[in-house]
């Protein structure tokens, strides 16, 4: 117990390092079961669908939001769950995981059961999920704010590219995905963080129907038009 007045610097570094060893632990663990999802989960998932008549960029495109999902969204949840006080760890995890996506677009050997030659923007996904959470963390000291577009990313967007993938037999937009979407996002947003939540649901449904460019696509709009929206009604109290 610290007593106010009283020198405690070593305790507290002793403190420090305790805490910063435990979170080292979990991140690894989290680490290992995003590595778990990439390879041999999606890959029996996409050995499945193509065993049952699927084409190979269906099974691809189902297989990217199996990941968004189980990945992204699973991991964004775990972080306020396992009582994080610090993003020291999470960010050489996001380094790592963004480096090991990006080189196989590099040096021309994909990753066939998720990647596509022609769409990078699962390092986008990676890259901004850090953003968000390591920028909730530092403006809000809360991770919750972070959670909040990185759901809507992973679980909201996941959701959107399953119908889509169910109704067509090509990568497009389709409102009755972002519909879905909504019916997703909304009411995540109101539990997490109330009416500031719930329009932030929106505009991230709404904006997710649209890509600026195939350089900034979904995966940097919907957290950051969200976050943003969460900032700005926060602020002005809502």
């Amino acid at each position: 117990m610290l007593v106010p007045g009283v020198e405690t610097g070593a305790s507290d570094m002793g403190l420090i390092t305790i805490q910063l060893a435990r979170e080292l632990f979990y991140t690894i663990t989290l680490l290992v079961w995003v590595i778990i999802v990439v390879y041999p989960i999606t890959r029996y998932t996409y050995n499945l669908m193509i065993k049952h008549g699927a084409s190979h960029i269906k099974a691809v495109y189902y297989n990217r939001k199996i990941i968004h999902i189980l990945a992204g969204g699973v991991v964004s949840i775990l972080i306020p769950l396992l009582r994080y006080e610090t993003p020291y760890t999470i960010i050489p995890m996001i380094i790592i995981l963004a480096v090991a996506v990006y080189l196989p677009h590099k040096k021309g050997r994909l990753l066939y059961w998720f990647q596509d030659p022609d769409n990078i923007n699962e390092v986008h996904f990676i890259i901004m999920w850090g953003v968000v959470m390591v920028l909730s963390w530092i403006i809000f000291r809360d991770w919750i704010y972070g959670v909040i577009p990185v759901s809507f990313m992973s679980f909201g967007d996941g959701v959107t590219g399953i119908i889509r993938n169910l109704l067509y037999n090509k990568r497009n937009k389709s409102w009755y995905g972002n519909l879905a979407m909504l019916v997703v996002t909304a009411p995540v947003g109101y539990i997490l963080a109330g009416i500031a939540g719930l329009i932030a649901a929106i505009v991230a449904s709404i904006v997710e129907h649209f890509e600026v460019s195939k350089r900034i696509d979904d995966n940097i709009t919907i957290p950051l038009a969200s976050f943003f929206t969460l900032i700005i009604f926060i602020h002005l109290g809502i």
